[in-house]
This record gives structure tokens, sequence and C-alpha cells, in this order.
């Protein structure tokens, strides 16, 4: 961890909050892992005051995005494809570099920078709405509300193709992280942290990226990792696994890397992501460009077909189901064939077994936030036995929750696709 960084953008931006906190900067140098003993002179009581009026300074710090803040199951309701229409809107610029795409957006005083990994099969194409400034955009509904999540919350968003179907864990590791450092210094933003999120593939990609590209915090979506392949240690950055545990294979597996991890010192937790029931209005209410009108249409099929079950709970993953065949039967037209891969999309997150979900964006980005608390928390606590009981304390306080569930709580006797 960069202690030098977390200085610069935690304890600067406190001494504005409480001007007496300005006194610090003669004294910087105490606030580094190994020169705590020069805060070992400082009084008991007035440490304590001091580490309080920090902590309080945080939550204020971070508390900005307050008015984004979510329950833990995540209404649907609420989180609409024109959700974010009175904040920010998708205009990114496309670049190609080294052979493939690189898509960005930054926003108005960015306060860190975000990666994004598609999995496979998929393009950064697929983060933006298509535009005049990008012709070949996708603007898949999860993609799209991802981005959207990050720059309302002043992430400084870009995504890069992958060369081949899937991503690579050779070479392209390497052209990667090269194209990551020349964007992150071509755009003057190294001093932010940086986070990376990554899909199926894209989580793989990125866990294997994260042991030689210093991230702050890490998401896998879907995703276990190639830990059985790596040697990691506790330097590794903090890591959130968003997965869907219909999938059992890959939820244990995720199990166990939660317990390795810990041991080796690695913050980690996990969101689990359940199945959801599908409602008249949801797919209108979810893809752009398709009308209440038709999303009702689609229901009635589907609830017709048996495609869902009385609750509304699908009853097989979106890639088997022949739906395309069911709607030309009743003659239902699409207004765009591009909407069959959003309506796709969109059913694969209701069965919840293999999919991207924009769903938890914020729990993600409140979780990174709390895991940076902590961090600067154990920079600045003296490391002495008497405060160490303290430091956990606060930082079980402040800290992410190690287990996020959310969405309903359904247990689903279903099949799983193979």
């Amino acid at each position: 961890m960069r202690e030098g960084n977390i200085y610069q953008e935690f304890l600067i931006p406190i001494s504005k909050v409480f001007p007496q906190f300005k006194s610090l900067d003669a004294s910087r140098a105490m606030f580094g892992r190994g020169n705590r003993r020069g805060l070992k002179k400082i009084e008991s009581p007035v440490l304590f005051a001091l580490l309080i009026l920090v902590v309080f300074a945080l939550v204020l710090f971070f508390g900005k995005n307050g008015d984004n803040e979510s329950t833990l199951m995540p209404d649907l309701s609420s989180q609409r494809w024109s959700s974010f229409d009175s904040l920010v809107r998708l205009d990114p610029t496309v670049e190609l570099r080294n052979g493939t795409d690189l898509i960005w957006q930054i926003p108005d005083s960015p306060k860190a920078v975000l990666f994004l990994a598609h999995g496979c099969s998929g393009r950064a194409a697929n983060f933006w709405d298509r535009s005049p400034k990008c012709p070949d955009c996708v603007g898949l509904p999860e993609e799209r509300l991802i981005v959207l999540h990050a720059l309302a919350r002043n992430f400084a968003v870009f995504a890069i193709s992958s060369k081949g179907v899937c991503w690579s864990l050779g070479e392209e590791r390497g052209v990667v992280k090269s194209m990551i450092r020349w964007w992150i210094s071509e755009k003057k933003m190294d001093k932010l942290p940086i986070y990376a999120m990554g899909a199926s593939s894209g989580g793989y990609f990125v866990s294997a990226l994260a042991a030689e590209f210093q991230f702050r915090a890490i998401a896998l979506m879907i995703a276990e990792g190639v830990y059985s392949h790596l040697d990691i240690s506790k330097n590794y950055p903090a890591t959130l696994f968003v997965h869907m545990p219909k999938d059992e294979k890959r939820n244990g597996k995720i199990e166990r890397y939660l317990v390795v991890m810990r041991d080796k010192g690695i913050d980690v937790a996990e969101v689990k992501c359940m199945e959801f029931p599908l409602t008249p209005q949801f797919f209108a209410n979810r893809i752009p460009g398709l009308s209440p009108n038709l999303s009702v249409k689609l229901f009635d099929v589907f609830q017709d077909k048996g495609f869902i079950d009385e609750n509304g709970y699908m009853r097989d993953d979106g890639r088997v189901i022949p739906w395309k065949t069911a709607i030309e039967e009743r003659n239902i037209f699409l207004p765009k064939k591009s909407l069959v891969n959003h309506i796709q999309e969109e059913m694969n997150l209701a069965f919840a077994y293999h999919e991207m979900t924009s769903l938890q964006s914020q729990e993600i980005l409140d979780c990174w936030t709390r895991i940076l608390q902590r961090q600067v928390l154990y920079v600045i606590l003296p490391n002495t036995v008497e405060f160490q009981g303290l430091y956990d304390k606060l930082s079980n306080w402040i800290g992410c929750v190690v287990k996020l569930t959310c969405q309903c709580n359904r247990t689903s006797d279903h099949p799983v696709p193979n």
C-alpha cells in the first residue's frame, strides 16, 4: 500500500474539514507505518481525541455520496435504465490503441479511476450507448448502468477490448498493464486510487493483472479468479467477489478462496446475487428503447409458455429458453434486432446463474470506500498494543460487511443449466 498517496488523498481533505489538522503537514512522516514511534510521544487522551476527529472527518468526506445510499436488497423499481438522467449522461471517447478499442469517460473532478474488463464475446463498446462519438457502441443494460453508477460517484471509467473472444493471461496481460499506465499518465490521474472490475473471463483476467498492477481494490464478478495459479501475498489488492451462488461449483471455490485469502492477510469480502421474479414492466424499466407495451407482451408470452413459474421466477437460463421462437409465433417484433441481446441479458440476470449485474453497483462502490477508510485508519493509528484493539473496533465499525446478500434470499429448486 502506498502510504504517501493515502496521505495525499485523505489527510489533506481532512485538514480542510478541521483546520487544526493542518499542523499534520509538518509531521507528515509520522504517518507512515515505519515511523509510528513519533506518535508515541503524544499522550493517549490527546491521541484518542485526534483519532476520533480523524474518523469523523473520514465519514464526512466519504459521506458526500450519502444520497446514493441504498438498502442491502436493491429495489428494482428504483434501478431503471434512466435513473441517472438527472445526474450524468454517457459521453464516451473512443481510441484505437495497440490494435484494440479503448473507450473512456471522465467526470468533472474525478476522485478515482475504474478499469472495466468485459466477459467472453464482449467488448468495451458494450459499456456505452450508441452515439455519434461511438457509432459501434452497444449499451447493454447491465454494462451501461455499471458505468453510470461509477460516473455518478465521480469515478473516471475506461474499458479495453480483449484481442480474442476471451481474455488471455499471457502477453495480453502485459499489453493491458502498459495501456492502463499510459492512459492514467496521459490523463494526469497518477494521484488517484485505481480500481478494477472484471466479469467472467474479465474477472479471471483482473485477478491475474492485480498480481502485477497495484490496484487499490478489485471486484471479480461471476468469477472465482485464477488464484490456484498465483502466488499472492498480503500486498494483493482488497478483493470483492460478486457472484451468483446458484452456480454451486464456483460458489464453493469462492468460499475456499475467502478463507485462504483472509489467512494471507488480504482484505476480502463477497456479494451474493440472488434470483428475482420478472414483472410485466421489468424489461421496459431496464432496457432503453423497449416500450412498456412490448415489455408486457414479452411477460405474457413467458407466462403462457411456462418460461416463468407462478411467482414470476425464471425456470431456466435465458440462453437455453426458446423465447425468440415463442415471440415470433405470436407475431411480436422487436424494434431493433440488437434488443435480442439486451432482453436475454436481463433474463439471465433474473435467473442469476451467470451474468454481469449492475444491481449491486452501489454495494461494490460503498465497500471499496470503506476498505479505503480502514486502510487510512491503519496508517494513522500508532503501532501499539493499546491501540490495536481500538483499530479493530473502529475498523469493524466503518468496515465492509463480510457477506452482503443482495436481492431476495429465495432458494430455488429449479434445475441449473449445464
